[in-house]
């Protein structure tokens, strides 16, 4: 067998002041059968919008960049010269992660690996060397959902905002990973990846104008499982960025605003109800029964009878369980969460601090203590949101070791 190649897929929008880091930390990989294809983008029109000219320019420099010779393979796709950019319905970085990634998959192996990167994103020296172990190694797992770790700058009012944020992500991970839930991961643009055989029997990422590493994360999910431990963290930059309709940069921006009504704490009594309607699922088979997400359920499928179609196509109780877990993803998880907490009014000060007393009362296994941050939660003390961090971050990788079972 040929050697396992990587490819990596990087979309690109106003990039040019990260792109000389990148490809510096990717020319010092110890790995180096990879291949690097970008796609710059933006939309078309924006050549002739005032206030968009100069990310316009700034793509042609990234193009420029690009260009010149490396010690590996670049290509670049296009989508930025005057022209070239996007129009219609296609726009947006899920069709530039799309673009890349799919010719990714017309020019690779099966067993080669396209993973998704971002620009502003570190990449350790060692970080492909582990991807490849990792697809070589674990012979049963579809896709990887790395580890990250965002870095913090000079600037406070963005590493507290980074930091709340980071919060939320690792309260919500930490909870899930508790319940065992299939959805556990965390969904990172800047470090997913999967072969180019279950890339093409997947069906490929969905080009979503935002979020599509949320649904291509939770795509390949339903396909198979997950890596989602890797001793080599990710590195994303903390910066304010309104480039996407959600995810890192315009949570900073609202939550710097003080509007985190998006991104709230989730109390974990309410991962105890998600766990209680997937400890059901082998009991639906069965018959009927009330679960804590049913009430739900029926709202969002606009239907009362819930579960007799499942029964109907899969005839196995194993079928069956894991049709119900397909249908109560990810995406429905969520929706179920912030229902609950708009329902509930929580003052999300009080759901960290019961977060950590329950964290707490497991973390002999772990050895992590939370009792001190419980004193005083206050999200506008940096050093508070620092050492919270730090051990959220050991909790959840913790975690994510015990439970790597691949």
């Amino acid at each position: 067998m040929s050697q396992i190649k990587i490819y990596l897929c990087l979309p690109i929008l106003n990039e040019s002041e990260n792109i000389g880091r990148l490809l510096q930390s990717l020319k010092q990989q110890s790995f180096q059968n990879f291949e690097l294809i970008a796609c710059v983008n933006q939309l078309d029109s924006w050549w002739e919008t005032e206030d968009k000219i100069a990310q316009c320019i700034d793509n042609q420099k990234s193009i420029e960049i690009l260009s010149s010779k490396y010690t590996f393979p670049v290509i670049t796709i296009d989508k930025s010269s005057k022209g070239n950019g996007w129009q219609g319905k296609q726009k947006g970085v899920g069709w530039a992660r799309k673009m890349a990634m799919d010719k990714a998959a017309s020019l690779g192996e099966k067993d080669d690996i396209i993973l998704s990167i971002d620009a502003d994103t570190f990449y350790p020296n060692n970080f492909l060397e582990t991807v490849k172990s990792i697809f070589l190694n674990q012979k049963k797992i579809v896709g990887l959902a790395n580890p990250y770790y965002h870095k913090l700058t000079a600037d406070e009012n963005a590493n507290r905002a980074i930091l709340r944020y980071e919060i939320y992500m690792r309260n919500y991970a930490i909870n899930m990973l508790l319940i065992d839930n299939p959805y556990h991961y965390t969904a990172l643009g800047s470090a997913m990846g999967t072969t180019v055989a279950i890339y093409k029997k997947m069906g490929g990422i969905s080009p979503k104008v935002s979020g599509e590493d949320f649904y291509f994360l939770q795509k390949l999910r339903k396909f198979g499982s997950l890596a989602d431990y890797n001793a080599v963290k990710v590195y994303p930059a903390s910066r304010f960025s309104d480039r996407v309709n959600f995810g890192t940069g315009p949570a900073m921006i609202k939550g710097d605003a003080g509007d985190w009504s998006s991104y709230p704490i989730y109390h974990f009594q309410l991962f105890e109800k998600i766990k209680k309607t997937y400890d059901l699922f082998p009991e639906l088979f069965l018959s009927d029964c009330e679960t804590p997400m049913t009430a739900f359920l029926q709202n969002q499928l606009k239907k009362e009878d819930i579960w007799s179609a499942l029964r109907k196509n899969y005839k196995t109780k194993e079928q069956f369980v894991k049709a119900c877990s397909t249908l109560v993803d990810g995406l429905r998880i969520l929706q179920f969460l912030k229902q609950e907490v708009e329902n509930e009014n929580l003052i999300q000060e009080q759901n960290l601090k019961d977060n950590l007393m329950y964290f707490s009362k497991i973390k002999s296994i772990y050895s992590i203590e939370f009792e001190r941050f419980t004193q005083v939660v206050d999200f506008k003390n940096l050093s508070f949101l620092i050492e919270l961090r730090e051990a959220l971050v050991n909790f959840e990788y913790s975690l994510r070791k015990m439970k790597s079972k691949y």
